[in-house]
């Protein structure tokens, strides 16, 4: 999965938007050592999270904050640890135990997701603790970052006529982002990636004293619940999946789909503003279309200055624009960011689309964005780097793929591969083309998804599949449901946007009732298409 914000921050924000060869043991290794082959990791397993109040005038005063201490490296657990920050909102009925939520990303923080948007969580909380974590390499858990440029890779133009023409500049930047990541980012950038996500989310479980993990993941989210249940089937609770990621497509297949995706809701996106006399770019959807085109180019050619000292892209506008399009919610404000943009210049809105808010955050003088940190305190977000979210999605982007184009492969089908990504998009084709080559220069990812998170044996999931949803296309989901075999039962939800939870009352109450209840609904029900209205077996 290429770049997904957290679909719940995308529906209720409005100024917003390998080890990687992965040191693991493999699926289904014991928790704690069963001989002496296997590491210990027993004092993992036997800590317990400290709760307390998470201070700052932004927080509610019902979250509480704590951390849980994972080994850097599971191979060698002696090596260091690290410190994952967790939130959570108490059980206000009878508790049956916690519930994990993952928003997504990859890259996304889940403290500070949970602490904007635990309103949409408080049903939950009549059967469980409503948990969130930072995963490793994320927020304030040890963020990775790729150096002092707010976009991580923002130097690799892979897209851009220049390069067209010397292939060979495309391989010199790319191998020099990695090792900008690599040096900027510390320890954790070489156990990065969905697997040893996985493994720290069992030890979270343990750490909440719960026998049995129960889950609810949106968009990568989903990825990250399914290499659980295949790495741990015995300790699957109830596991809800939204917005329903491929587990088999490779980063190259998924950039196509996700630049397709994402011309769609673009399309849909200018429709909708030229119907609007403040839409900058006139009234005439088609003319409106080139004018985007013709601005991310000549941003490109000629950068805007940045309130950072620095210079904002076209391709840093293309990254603003994925981040912005995944809900309806979100057009009116990117409609008044862009117009700033190609009125005055002013880059501030669009630059918080593009860093998930650290920029906006970060431009503010002499002023603290309160956030809970992994010891329960206050950190502000400037400790957060402001690449981190691009920078993590791209690690565990990576760790997670095996294929890593050769240099001849590179320089040679460049032409071929640009031609095919415009084709899907000519805003979002060489923006994806680019995040897929930034894998080049990396140690190559794990075959472990791809090959064995199938034929889970364990209790029942549901997977939620969205019909016009830009980043997970519903075929995932149906793929994904027929790869994890028996135990996943699909619902369709005929709507629109990323992920149903937040748009489509069905897909909610459905949800709520498998998470609180139990209750499933027939694999192949459906949700219609108009806030949840109606809804068929």
């Amino acid at each position: 999965m290429l770049a997904k914000p957290s679909p719940l921050r995308a529906v209720r924000r409005h100024s917003v938007a390998g080890a990687i060869g992965l040191a693991m043991l493999g699926a289904g290794v014991p928790a704690t050592a069963t001989d002496d082959s296997q590491p210990d990791l027993t004092r993992f397993y036997r800590q317990k999270v400290v709760w307390k109040k998470c201070e700052g005038g932004t927080v509610s005063g019902d979250l509480q904050c704590g951390k849980v201490t994972v080994p850097l490296d599971y191979a060698r657990p002696a090596a260091g640890t690290l410190d994952l920050a967790v939130a959570r909102y108490r059980a206000s009925g009878h508790k049956r135990g916690s519930l994990l939520l993952n928003f997504g990303g990859p890259g996304g923080p889940g403290v500070s997701e949970l602490a904007h948007s635990g309103d949409d969580f408080m049903a939950l909380t009549d059967g469980y603790d409503v948990v969130s974590f930072d995963p490793r390499g994320v927020g304030r858990s040890s963020p990775v970052s790729c150096g002092d440029s707010p976009y991580a890779g923002a130097e690799v133009t892979a897209g851009t006529d220049e390069t067209l023409r010397d292939p060979n500049a495309v391989l010199r930047q790319l191998k020099r982002a990695a090792e900008e990541c690599a040096k900027h980012s510390g320890p954790v950038m070489p156990h990065m990636g969905t697997i040893n996500v996985s493994r720290d989310m069992d030890v979270i479980r343990q750490a909440l004293r719960d026998d049995k993990l129960n889950f609810l993941g949106f968009s990568y989210g989903s990825r990250l619940g399914a290499v659980y249940a295949a790495q741990f089937p015995d300790k699957v609770g109830r596991m809800a999946l939204d917005g329903v990621d491929t587990l088999t497509e490779s980063l190259a297949e998924q950039g196509v789909a996700g630049a397709a995706g994402q011309q769609t809701a673009l399309d849909d996106f200018i429709d909708w503003c030229v119907k609007d006399i403040a839409c900058p770019f006139g009234q005439d959807a088609r003319v409106a279309r080139e004018e985007v085109v013709r601005l991310v180019r000549s941003m490109d050619e000629d950068p805007v200055p940045t309130a950072f000292s620095g210079e904002f892209t076209g391709q840093d506008l293309v990254g603003a624009l994925s981040q912005a399009l995944y809900s309806r919610d979100m057009w009116p404000s990117l409609e008044r960011a862009l117009a700033s943009l190609v009125e005055d210049g002013d880059t501030s809105g669009v630059e918080a689309f593009a860093t998930g808010g650290l920029a906006a955050a970060g431009a503010r003088q002499g002023r603290q964005e309160d956030s809970p940190s992994a010891d329960g305190g206050l950190v502000d977000q400037e400790n957060v780097p402001l690449d981190n979210l691009p920078a993590a999605l791209m690690a565990v982007n990576c760790a997670d793929d095996p294929d890593r184009p050769t240099a001849r492969q590179i320089t040679g089908n460049l032409g071929r591969l640009r031609a095919a990504y415009e084709a899907a998009s000519p805003v979002f084709g060489p923006f994806r083309l680019t995040q897929v080559l930034l894998c080049y220069g990396r140690p190559k990812g794990t075959d472990f998804i791809r090959d064995e998170v199938k034929d889970v044996d364990g209790p029942k999931m549901l997977l939620v599949g969205t019909r016009g949803d830009p980043a997970t296309p519903y075929r995932w989901a149906v793929q994904t449901a027929k790869r994890l075999g028996p135990s996943a039962v699909l619902l369709d939800n005929k709507g629109e946007g990323h992920t149903g939870y937040m748009s489509s009352k069905c897909v909610r109450g459905k949800v709520d009732d498998f998470l609180l209840y139990g209750t499933l609904p027939p694999s192949g029900s459906s949700c219609g298409s108009e806030n949840g209205a109606g809804a068929s077996p």
